[in-house]
């Protein structure tokens, strides 16, 4: 079976010219959804990952797998305003203006070995945001892990200047 085969490409969303890769049709198919997640383990196994950073939304649906795959436990990373305890946060650039992300305070350890999962990589930015956001709470960033890498974009290009690995599965040319 083909993961690349099971990601819907719908044209134009959400503004003309994008290509959305949609992964609901993925995570819907039982078999390529496990085979995500088999992946996805198998790759960092090896590696003494002590915990998942899952960014929100949709590696607050992988990550958690993973991390029981793994056997390790799962920190989410949300949109500021969206955790009940004392947080910390980054702010980071969009294309057009900024945001924030943010994790509680004491969802990481310092010296803990953190795994960054999200869906997708494009151009980085929210990636490269949480992983700052980690090692301000004194976590070191293992690699960060995907289901998609859009290369065109660049994103995991950024990430690797910045001296951490990067596993994904699919890659989609273009945008």
């Amino acid at each position: 079976m083909s993961i690349k085969s099971l990601i819907r490409t719908i044209p134009d969303y959400p503004k003309k010219g994008i290509m959305f890769r949609d992964i609901t049709t993925l995570f819907g198919d039982a078999d390529g959804l496990r085979e995500v997640i088999d992946a996805m383990a198998g790759e960092f196994q090896d590696q003494k990952i002590d915990v998942i950073a899952g960014i929100e939304a949709r590696g607050f649906i992988i990550g958690p797998a993973v991390a029981m795959a793994l056997g390790v436990g799962f920190v989410p990373i949300r949109k500021r305003g969206k955790l009940p305890a004392e947080t910390i946060e980054i702010e980071y650039d969009l294309e057009y203006g900024s945001d924030i992300i943010e994790m509680h305070r004491d969802a990481i350890i310092p010296g803990q070995r953190v795994l960054v999962m999200d869906d997708l990589i494009a151009t980085g930015g929210t990636a490269l945001a949480a992983i700052d956001l980690v090692q301000k709470a004194g976590g070191d960033v293992a690699g960060c892990a995907f289901i998609i890498d859009l290369p065109d974009l660049g994103g995991r290009k950024r990430i690797l200047e910045r001296g951490v690995p990067v596993f994904h599965l699919v890659d989609f040319d273009g945008e």
